[in-house]
């Protein structure tokens, strides 16, 4: 039990860590998705192909989970560009809306009821962003990028629900960061038309960076919440992931100094979303079964 409690915490931190590999990686957001979701459908393609894994899906499911894999690219897309317009503690504040509007999403998607718990919890953090979008207007465009990113970040999760139903993880993770790919290379030259990008290819540095995102940071965590799920439940996971930007914003702080350059109203907002995630996980631990 305490290795599957480690393997999970690495994971989460992991993920905390891909925003500051978003600003050591010189290449322009568009790009640096790009050869993440090239590096990473490569890599699951052969790692799953080799364990047997991957699922036979009729031509409309691959369809349906390449657009929702879209989404995902475009999530990424304006999550790096977020923290490149900004800096990496603004960006994962902005990811932090993700709760609010999945309160509002998942209800209209699986045309449930609302849970105006969840959406007074995300109004809480939406007053966060408010407050530091209010004093530090150097961070305008970074922010309004980042909510896009939420909005769309809180999308395909709920997509990716409903797929599972039918279709294993391992196949669904490896077609949609396939079909993420796919569509990003449609994209990538108009994106580039407009905002330019110094160079194309990476250096050995980013490179490097790169491999550490693609491998450590997707392939790596996903094996080890695998792992963190055969002895915790589902339930304990998604909570724990909760804690991401909180990661995140403490790793900016030690690699950038960014703490340096951040005025209280950061501190009063980012405070406003730690409650808004801390009493999100003592209600559903609260309401779930033991």
């Amino acid at each position: 039990m305490k290795a599957a409690f480690l393997k999970l915490h690495m994971a989460v931190f992991l993920a905390g860590f891909t925003g500051i590999l978003g600003r050591l990686i010189t290449l322009n957001e568009g790009l640096l998705v790009w050869y993440r979701l090239l590096i990473s459908a490569a890599t699951f393609w052969i790692l799953f192909s080799w364990q047997g894994k991957l699922q036979k899906i009729p031509p409309a499911t691959i369809a349906r989970i390449f657009g929702i894999g879209a989404i995902a690219a475009l999530h990424w897309v304006c999550f790096y560009g977020s923290i490149k317009y900004s800096n990496v503690s603004v960006g994962l504040v902005c990811f932090s809306a993700v709760g609010f509007f999945t309160a509002i999403l998942e209800p209209l998607i699986l045309r449930r009821r609302f849970v105006w718990s969840e959406l007074m919890l995300g109004l809480l953090v939406m007053a966060g962003i408010y407050l530091i979008f209010q004093f530090d207007p150097q961070y305008k465009q970074g922010i309004m990028i980042g909510m896009v990113s939420s909005l769309l970040g809180a999308t395909f999760p709920i997509l990716n629900r409903q797929v599972l139903k039918t279709v294993s993880v391992e196949t669904l993770n490896t077609y949609e960061l396939t079909g993420g790919l796919l569509v990003l290379s449609m994209l990538l030259p108009v994106y580039l038309h407009y905002f330019p990008a110094k160079q194309l290819l990476p250096g050995w540095q980013d490179f490097g960076w790169l491999l550490f995102l693609s491998w450590a940071c997707s392939v790596w965590a996903f094996q080890l919440v695998g792992f963190a799920l055969k002895h915790i439940s589902a339930f304990t996971v998604n909570l724990t992931y909760n804690l991401e930007p909180v990661y995140g914003i403490l790793l900016a702080f030690v690699v950038f100094g960014e703490n340096r350059n951040l005025k209280w109203n950061f501190y009063i907002g980012f405070c406003l979303i730690l409650l808004a995630v801390l009493l999100q996980m003592y209600r559903v631990r609260r309401s779930s079964p033991r």
